[in-house]
């Protein structure tokens, strides 16, 4: 038996580190080649790290949360054969010390021995993880694990990532799947049975006092949003402009439209309709789809609309970007933002279709809520924030009449762009929202 030693990969494009956002295994787990071992994040793109080995998890490189060095130790296994200890060590040693004794590499090992006492077995992560999720614990009538202590449960990593999110220990959970291995349908078995187990405890504790308190670490994409908009509150002295606009006329167009052309075309938004306006709308005021270099005192403005499009995802905020949004017709606008979204929904948006942006559209209209003040997403000088369409009693020459109104409540950087500008730029956008044919003429 030897030991093997897998290092964190090389993610590719200038990456230096990573930060390691899930294990997939723990100390004293058999793990097969090609079997997922952890999940590391760069930027916005988590990646999947295999084994290229079969073997037994000796000891994990770092916790969750760690930020680790593209190269440095990410697990030790035990495998059949020789291993590459030797040769990692031999290879670490001559870099760091080209003199080092050669005795310290020929003392052999015996089988199964753990890893000398100068690289010391890291703390397994999962203690870590478990402590700070909120898993239920496993009710009296299944408090034994359906299967042996020590015997690993068979699941694919979308069904692991899923039991993660819902706080389910997969060891608990039987499986119906070939060879045991649990599927979709037995987590959604497990949650029914939860819940019931759950109503017939809690009947009449309504009033019941709680006292637990939990702790989540805020790692991954949240920490990564985190620093963005630390970055850019810090950076960029916001101002926030809101305007009412009276979108009855733009409603009834688009009714008719998705009355007409929803079979064929797919169903319009309200946000193909805004992009087209902040599109023409930009034309007329261009030192708004710009970014700003405050290091260097630069401001670069574009002729193309990257428009990034602010979606919510089960990891979080993410921003796709619609490039060239002032080559696409309203169809096209709403196919692609569509599928910009589902893409960052299931976290496989490409890392091309997440950078680049030159302005934002961001909208909470869906939640509700008629006033926002919207963090600017650095480098860009403005973001566009949506509110929710209200219908409310207007007078309208001399009478009452039931009309269709939303607020626009956007931000600009204050260093580049004036409030003046910013006022008229909103103002320009509310009249192409007002009288939506003016979208279609050039």
């Amino acid at each position: 038996m030897g030991i093997h030693i897998i290092k964190m990969p090389d993610i590719g494009e200038g990456i230096a580190e990573v930060e390691l956002v899930e294990w997939h295994v723990q100390a004293g787990d058999a793990v097969v080649e090609d079997q997922v071992l952890a999940d590391v994040m760069t930027d916005k793109a988590t990646v999947q790290v295999p084994s290229p080995v079969q073997g037994r998890v000796v000891s994990l490189g770092g916790k969750v949360g760690d930020v680790m060095a593209v190269g440095s130790e990410l697990i030790r296994l035990e495998v059949e054969g020789e291993g590459n200890e030797h040769q990692v060590g031999a290879t670490s040693r001559a870099a760091a010390a080209p003199a080092a004794e050669p005795e310290t590499a020929a003392v052999p090992e015996s089988a199964g021995r753990a890893p000398a006492p100068s690289a010391p077995e890291p703390t397994p992560a999962v203690p870590d993880v478990a402590a700070v999720r909120s898993a239920p614990v496993p009710h009296a009538a299944s408090h034994a694990p359906s299967r042996p202590q020590g015997q690993r449960p068979l699941a694919s990593p979308a069904v692991r990532r899923r039991a993660w999110d819902l706080g389910i220990t997969l060891q608990y959970v039987p499986g119906t799947g070939p060879a045991g291995r649990i599927t979709h349908g037995d987590l959604d078995a497990w949650l029914a049975r939860d819940r019931n187990a759950t109503s017939n405890r809690t009947t009449g504790t309504l009033y019941a006092p709680h006292d637990e308190e939990t702790q989540v670490p805020v790692i991954g994409l949240r920490r990564k949003i985190a620093q963005k908009m630390q970055e850019s509150k810090r950076r960029i002295p916001h101002f926030t402009y809101v305007e009412e606009i009276d979108v009855t006329e733009l409603e009834s167009l688009r009714a008719r439209l998705n009355a007409l052309h929803s079979t064929q075309r797919g169903k319009l938004t309200l946000l193909p309709f805004l992009a087209r306006a902040m599109v023409l709308a930009l034309r007329e005021f261009p030192q708004i789809n710009a970014r700003y270099d405050d290091d260097a005192g630069v401001v670069t403005q574009y002729g193309a609309v990257h428009l990034g499009v602010a979606a919510q995802t089960p990891s979080g905020l993410m921003v796709p970007v619609l490039h060239h949004a002032e080559t696409l017709d309203l169809w096209s606008c709403a196919a692609e933002v569509a599928r910009l979204a589902e893409a960052a929904r299931q976290g496989k948006a490409a890392r091309d279709e997440l950078t680049g942006s030159t302005i934002t559209l961001t909208s909470l209209g869906a939640l509700g809520g008629i006033v926002s003040t919207p963090v600017i997403n650095h480098p860009e000088v403005a973001i566009v924030g949506v509110n929710r369409v209200v219908e409310r009693p207007v007078f309208q020459e001399g009478r009452v009449v039931a009309r269709k109104l939303m607020n626009l409540s956007s931000s600009f950087d204050h260093r580049v762009v004036d409030g003046m500008h910013a006022a008229e730029f909103i103002q320009c956008i509310r009249r192409y929202l007002e009288c939506p044919a003016l979208l279609f003429v050039e």
